[in-house]
């Protein structure tokens, strides 16, 4: 676990220098307020990634660390309602990373003309933006393969390029090679499922009716889009997230379970009304056709 602590940014060294003075009370009392309840180490490439969920007084927490060959580290923060969405979207990258297939010489020439002539369009993107938080996903090319690298941004309040009232703009980015991204996507997954809510949210999830158990997501196929139909549950109850998906883009909305019935009703409605419509418009078209072909045989 120490050597986790460690890889995840809190060196030997920082912990070392700072037993003198009130450093070491700094670094206790921060100790005592955010506890590690697992950890997970992948090995992908030449690279280590370190998944921890950790805890403090706002609550559960995913920190994401990217250690390189050289030792140099990245990281990013996730809160476990940004990781359960973070999830899916891998889980899209992964589709369409499938469907590319093996990159031409042609493509890799053009991946580093990009790179080394100004920045060259992603194979695929998405961001996610919660609150202070940015993230910024880019299936990206070259010469030595295909990653996805993942840009977090963070609006810290203070004294930025706004003046008093502006705030400082910081980030963090991660590279994660292609042929990994199923391997950390069940990583991630599998730490939500064991984390996914803290007692504040499992009392919640009580008092909304206590079940134990909730109905597996789906999706559908229509044109070239896909919508995916997933049920959660949170403090506030049990809820449905309808998200539409297609290669450009991801919109979602969250209905709550008090809500079903209604929306249930309104679109059972709606298609009823449009099937009357329908069906009115084909007779009037037949209509039109007969007198039409009336008015012919007059002529004859």
């Amino acid at each position: 676990m120490v050597e986790l602590k460690m890889a995840d940014g809190d060196s030997g060294s920082e912990r070392g220098g700072s037993s003198g003075g009130g450093g070491g009370f700094q670094h206790f009392q921060r100790d005592q307020e955010t506890q590690e309840l697992a950890s997970k180490r992948l090995d992908i490439q030449n690279k280590r990634f370190y998944l921890d969920v950790k805890q403090n007084s706002k609550g559960r927490f995913i920190k994401i660390a990217e250690v390189g060959a050289g030792g140099s580290k990245s990281r990013l923060t996730l809160s476990l309602s940004v990781a359960a969405e973070f999830r899916d979207y891998l889980g899209d990258f992964i589709e369409h990373y499938a469907q590319l297939g093996p990159s031409t010489p042609e493509q890799i020439a053009q991946a580093t003309a990009g790179e080394d002539g100004g920045p060259r369009r992603a194979l695929k993107s998405e961001f996610l933006v919660r609150e202070n938080r940015k993230y910024y996903l880019d299936l990206k090319e070259n010469q030595r393969g295909r990653f996805l690298r993942i840009r977090q941004t963070v609006n810290r309040p203070g004294f930025g390029v706004g003046g008093p009232m502006g705030g400082m703009l910081s980030g963090q980015t991660i590279a994660l090679p292609a042929q990994g991204l199923i391997e950390f996507r069940d990583a991630l997954a599998k730490l939500i499922d064991d984390y996914g809510g803290d007692d504040e949210e499992l009392a919640g999830g009580m008092a909304a009716g206590g079940y134990s158990e909730l109905p597996e997501g789906t999706s559908i196929m229509v044109d070239s889009k896909r919508f995916f139909f997933d049920v959660g549950s949170n403090k506030y109850g049990v809820f449905l997230r309808v998200s539409e998906v297609k290669p450009s883009y991801r919109n979602s909305i969250t209905i709550p379970f008090k809500a079903w019935s209604k929306f249930g009703g309104a679109f059972c409605r709606y298609a009823e009304e449009m099937k009357e419509i329908q069906e009115r418009q084909r007779d009037k078209m037949y209509e039109r056709r007969e007198e039409s072909e009336g008015d012919d045989v007059e002529d004859d």
